[in-house]
């Protein structure tokens, strides 16, 4: 039996909450709780499962215009309506702005507020309809989303990267992975691992800085004697994640010798310890993951292309955040959760002006940036709600390195004759739609305008482009 839709008046007049509740019952609408205490509303909301507030506008201590913002910071599902006996277009606007459902003007008639309320009601059915079929889809495209967990994602381009993990996962044969620096490489290499050797070792090791002796031993391993103060054997990482799966970070940065080993290991499935005569069989899988183009350095001569093919047989991409946006409200979330329980704190609400603020940010470390950020700001937050004060240097500084990063009159070229501001202004357009792959959304990101204003943009240059003369 499905559970009755329940609503919370918040009124510091118990008469206007009575009145309210009698209205609502008489419609049909009986599943009613009461809050007299607007700083208590938030406690209720956390522990209850409330579809629709009713929230008076002016009370003490905490106004409805305030709560309102925190409800749907932390609670953005849940349907909020305004009843107030202000009736001004600026507090309308500002309480539609802020994700009101709807604002009525006190005295309400009474068949006005049941049906508001219920038109309230039915959108939150919808929404929780929509996210159980969301769910339903992300399980119907992973056969085990449980390997992904450990993942905060709901991006179409994540959930690609998470399917194709599934598909190469038992295969068997090396997996390359590449993205920037903080993407979540390394937790893609764990899902292939939890995919195919869940309980077998998973050996990570950066490789970044090894020199060639240093690597041999620290994979490898050595006999006894086979250096000054080798004073027994000592396994390597490989025969330590055997059947399971051995993990090189940053492989990039391998020196040449140690790629010419490398190479051996995953060719010949063998390698030799220092100081032994024989080889012995590798029974590891390699999984390796870099933040460099190795193909573009295969080709510079800086790193082996027979290495890279032979790496490359399952090639990985992990998209920065920045192309996928549709992630960062539930990192927000899930980091703010996370550092408010590291910090033994109270969960804390975040403002929609920070959410809209992130979203825009260009997270040049990624997910690591993101999750460092909140930690520190949630160190520091004094209140009950992130906002962007807690922010303001870290995102200055980020949009700062935006503007100066590669955009100087020393390292952009400019041709003798310079073009004027409109050629300049399209050939910019021209540029991201290009790096977009011709998707507006993301080339107006680039471009830091909205997409109807790109989309106009150019249409504008598609008909310049069509009048006689256009090409001369």
């Amino acid at each position: 039996m499905p559970v009755p839709h329940l609503v919370l008046i918040v009124d510091d007049e118990p008469a206007t909450a009575d009145s309210f509740e009698l209205t609502l019952t008489s419609g049909g609408i009986s599943n009613i709780i009461r809050c007299h205490d607007s700083r208590k509303a938030m406690n209720i909301l956390a522990r209850e499962p409330v579809d629709v507030v009713l929230l008076d506008l002016v009370m003490p201590h905490i106004t409805g215009e305030e709560l309102l913002e925190q409800i749907k910071a932390s609670h953005s599902d849940v349907e909020a309506l305004i009843i107030t006996g202000i009736d001004t277009v600026d507090s309308a606007v500002n309480c539609m702005r802020l994700g009101a459902f709807d604002y009525l003007v006190k005295p309400v008639d009474e068949n006005r507020l049941t049906s508001a309320v219920s038109r309230a009601l039915e959108m939150r059915r919808l929404k929780r309809e929509n996210t159980s079929l969301h769910n339903s889809f992300l399980s119907d495209a992973l056969d085990h989303p449980e390997a992904f967990s450990h993942m905060v994602a709901q991006d179409p381009r994540m959930l690609r990267v998470f399917k194709y993990a599934e598909a190469v996962a038992t295969s068997g044969q090396p997996v390359l992975i590449t993205g920037e620096s903080g993407t979540g490489k390394e937790l893609i290499a764990r899902a292939l691992h939890a995919l195919s050797a869940k309980d077998k070792p998973f050996v990570p090791v950066n490789v970044a800085g090894l020199d060639d002796t240093v690597f041999s031993d620290t994979l490898f391993g050595h006999l006894k004697g086979a250096f000054t103060g080798a004073q027994g054997a000592r396994a390597g990482l490989v025969e330590q994640a055997a059947h399971g799966c051995l993990f090189l970070d940053e492989i990039g940065d391998l020196s040449p010798a140690s790629q010419v080993k490398l190479l051996r290991l995953i060719q010949e499935r063998e390698y030799l310890p220092l100081g032994a005569d024989m080889p012995k069989p590798a029974e590891a899988r390699v999984i390796a993951a870099t933040h460099c183009d190795l193909e573009a350095a295969s080709k510079n001569g800086l790193f082996r292309a027979d290495l890279f093919y032979r790496l490359c047989i399952h090639h990985i991409r992990i998209p920065p955040l920045q192309e996928r946006t549709d992630d960062i409200p539930l990192l927000i979330r899930h980091f703010v959760h996370k550092a408010a329980k590291a910090l033994k704190r109270e969960p804390l609400s975040v403002s929609p002006r920070l959410q809209a603020r992130l979203a825009g940010y260009p997270f040049p470390g990624n997910v690591r940036e993101l999750e460092s950020m909140i930690f520190d700001a949630v160190s520091k937050c004094s209140g009950t709600t992130l906002t962007v004060n807690a922010f303001r240097e870290r995102l200055n500084v980020g949009d700062a390195l935006t503007r100066t990063n590669g955009f100087s009159n020393e390292t952009m070229p400019f041709p003798d004759q310079l073009p004027t501001l409109a050629q300049m202004s399209d050939l910019l357009v021209e540029e991201a739609m290009r790096r977009s792959n011709g998707t507006q959304t993301v080339a107006a990101r680039m471009l830091g305008i909205s997409q109807p204003a790109l989309s106009k943009r150019l249409k504008r240059m598609a008909l310049e482009s069509e009048l006689p003369g256009a090409q001369t």
